[in-house]
């Protein structure tokens, strides 16, 4: 069966026609960045693509081609041993590799000898990801963004969570990007994604929002820890209706007290991220926070955070930044409680 080829363009509408996404790259290559859904069959494994690569280099092209082609010709026939041995012959897959075809089309060529009907990516990888950069500003300007506002600790992601609960379509980026925004937002034993795979997260959850319906998201800067968000999504986020969610402070510190639970159990890792606000708050203050910490007082050092730290640099960011601040529609759960947010979010997603 001959085998199909698609522009990487086309292949963005087309990704869920497929029975399966196969990234024919070394898992290396794979870990950084990949299509959604996509399964990794490399036809050359992290340390065959390094000797592969060597010998091109300090010998010649052909010894290399040899040596590589019986690398990737056991490599696929163990593939096919593990993995289609029992697919029927109605099975339709997309394959891709970097950019040139030479891994994608090995293993393309002999699933396509077999029976299987295989659509190959021109350009692979490398002409997706372009493709798909450029969807996103056509994606992020065709919603209507409700962004969720309010100082630290006042239960926006909860109040996300709640909505999507609730029905309501929304945009979680710090779960995209697996991180919680702030200085001390990395969790713990929780690495991020690099920022390609984040770019690639955020259009997979893009294209999948219906645009005749609002869809929720948190207020952001341009970063979310490592990771930054596409101009052309802040740039609409920053132009869109703001809810301004308002909890009293007691119940801000109670519930950073609750998400931020790790930080109170280990307090030296709790002083390492307050180092990074040094620069910003001087050295003294940085050491009394920590020497409190230490004793006990994580309460009494978040309280200060929020009130001298945190809310004057929110509400100074928010006002600049979100040109519908100003006019925000004001929300004020009656706690920090997943019913409280629940009945907020129901109100929200009814409207």
């Amino acid at each position: 069966m001959p085998l199909h080829t698609i522009s990487a363009e086309e292949a963005l509408g087309r990704l869920d026609t497929y029975d399966a996404i196969i990234d024919a790259r070394s898992e290396n290559e794979f870990a950084e960045d990949h299509l959604p859904d996509a399964l990794n069959w490399p036809t050359l494994d992290n340390q065959q693509r390094h000797d592969i690569g060597t010998t091109y280099k300090q010998v010649n092209a052909f010894e290399a081609k040899k040596r590589g082609a019986a690398l990737a010709a056991r490599n696929i026939a163990q593939h096919i041993e593990r993995n289609v041995l029992d697919m029927p012959k109605g099975w339709q897959p997309l394959v891709y590799c970097w950019r040139g075809g030479k891994r994608s089309g090995s293993l393309s060529l002999i699933l396509s000898e077999i029976g299987f009907r295989v659509t190959l990516i021109e350009g692979g990888y490398k002409a997706f990801r372009a493709a798909m950069l450029a969807d996103i500003p056509r994606l992020a300007h065709k919603f209507k963004w409700q962004v969720i506002c309010g100082t630290t600790g006042s239960g926006k992601t909860r109040l996300l969570h709640a909505l999507q609960a609730a029905g309501a379509q929304v945009l979680d980026l710090e779960g995209l990007a697996q991180h919680r925004s702030s200085v001390l937002g990395g969790l713990p034993g929780v690495a991020q994604p690099s920022q390609k795979q984040f770019d690639m997260r955020i259009w997979n959850a893009l294209r999948r929002l219906d645009p005749l319906k609002p869809v929720f998201v948190e207020s952001e800067s341009k970063k979310v820890g490592n990771v930054a968000i596409p101009t052309a999504l802040i740039e609409a986020m920053r132009s869109s209706p703001c809810i301004d969610l308002m909890l009293p402070d007691e119940e801000r510190v109670a519930l950073l007290m609750e998400d931020y639970d790790f930080f109170v159990r280990d307090s030296e890792a709790f002083c390492d991220r307050l180092d990074a606000l040094t620069q910003l708050r001087g050295k003294q203050v940085v050491e009394g926070w920590k020497a409190q910490a230490r004793s006990g007082q994580t309460e009494s050092v978040v309280r200060d955070l929020l009130i001298s730290h945190y809310d004057p640099v929110y509400v100074d960011s928010m006002r600049r930044n979100f040109s519908a601040y100003a006019q925000a529609r004001k929300i004020q759960p009656m706690n920090r409680s997943s019913a409280a947010m629940r009945e907020v979010a129901q109100t929200l997603a009814a409207k």
